[in-house]
């Protein structure tokens, strides 16, 4: 088994441990900086691989994108520089996504052959196929491979998300089938399903039952409000392997990553860190804070008492809020390594709350300061 985890502790359903991977371990529950096409945007690798919380916990594994690398710069010429780990710079582990998002965010022509696209960067038609998505994945070197599947915008009609679910299975059976790099890669599946908790089980199961490394709930964040998806969540995992990783794709907000740990998620991915703070937007204890505000344009101090990141220990609110507000392209990198160390800061927090048994306890807190006058964390 490539993508093994041990669970150390639990908290309810909550748990973490030690994912082993072919290029290193993982705890979880683990936050994926998203590096698109090789890097997190506006921060290079380097600095994302230097940062730490204040127990010395880092990121440890990074996720990049099949469709864009397979089209800019191609997946054969990152093999040929060494795979995606030697091409980026990352020491770690990498997960590729398969390019599924882009059947819910492109709107392709998909067939039972695979998803059809014209190419964001110069136009041309590609038919991307569960094979052509393996062997890409396989060329690229991460660690963990995605399978393709179909992504459904919500609300969606019940037909559409059944026509998902059974194409996504077809799609799955075909990529192990394609598969070669069997002892060097782990390859996880994906369950749609939409907010049907019904569904959702039922998808799961006929997941489950094809045998994979790991598996990951797609088709979430995608429209659904935050009580309409966490009993998919829940639905899902009641019948997921407790010795195989869950994987919430595209899911970064606070109360849905706390949210959904205290359901059994052991793995998260999001652009929302680094797309919040190119626009000024800073995650802090209290919630978001916009630095563009006038208030601060002559503020001495850092974005947050107390913080450990590299650029609250340099620079003063109002410096960071003159580099935004004449878009200044260091304004990008230095608010965006803010943010991605609050979000390993927070796992850390998640991490420790579950070995402790106290988990209930944060979902509180950060229920209280990112979604105040909400629901009473639950389930």
């Amino acid at each position: 088994m490539i993508a093994e985890l041990v669970v150390e502790a639990t908290d309810g359903a909550a748990r973490t441990g030690v994912l082993h991977l072919a290029r290193g371990q993982v705890a979880t529950p683990a936050f994926m900086p998203v590096a698109t096409r090789g890097t997190v945007r506006a921060v290079p690798t380097h600095d994302v691989a230097a940062l730490r919380a204040p127990s010395g916990a880092r990121f440890e594994v990074l996720l990049a994108n099949t469709y864009h690398l397979m089209l800019r710069p191609g997946a054969s010429t990152v093999a040929e520089l060494g795979g995606l780990g030697d091409f980026s710079g990352w020491p770690g582990p990498m997960l590729t996504d398969s390019g599924g998002y882009q059947v819910f965010s492109l709107g392709p022509d998909v067939s039972d052959d695979g998803a059809e696209f014209a190419s964001t960067y110069d136009g041309t038609r590609v038919l991307l196929t569960p094979e052509l998505a393996v062997r890409t994945q396989e060329l690229l070197g991460a660690d963990v491979q995605m399978v393709l599947d179909v992504c459904p915008a919500l609300p969606a009609p019940p037909e559409v998300l059944r026509r998902a679910v059974e194409t996504t299975e077809a799609w799955a059976r075909r990529a192990l089938g394609a598969r070669t790099r069997i002892h060097d890669q782990s390859m996880f599946g994906i369950v749609q399903g939409g907010v049907d908790p019904d569904l959702r089980r039922e998808a799961a199961e006929r997941t489950v039952a094809l045998g994979f490394d790991g598996y990951a709930l797609g088709g979430l964040s995608v429209g659904e409000s935050r009580d309409e998806m966490l009993p998919a969540i829940e639905a899902a995992v009641a019948v997921l392997p407790v010795d195989r990783p869950r994987y919430l794709m595209g899911v970064g907000d606070p109360v849905s990553m706390v949210e959904a740990v205290a359901r059994g998620v052991d793995l998260f991915d999001c652009v929302l860190p680094t797309r919040l703070a190119r626009h000024g937007t800073l995650l802090t204890d209290a919630g978001r804070l916009n630095i563009r505000r006038a208030e601060f344009a002559r503020d001495r101090g850092p974005i947050e008492d107390g913080c450990g990141c590299p650029t609250c220990s340099r620079y003063e609110r109002g410096y960071l809020r003159h580099l935004v507000s004449v878009d200044e392209q260091s304004a990008a990198t230095l608010c965006s390594l803010h943010n991605l160390w609050w979000v390993l800061r927070l796992v850390e927090r998640i991490r420790s709350a579950v070995a402790a048994g106290t988990l209930d306890g944060l979902r509180r807190t950060i229920a209280a300061a990112w979604a105040p006058g909400g629901p009473s964390p639950s389930g």
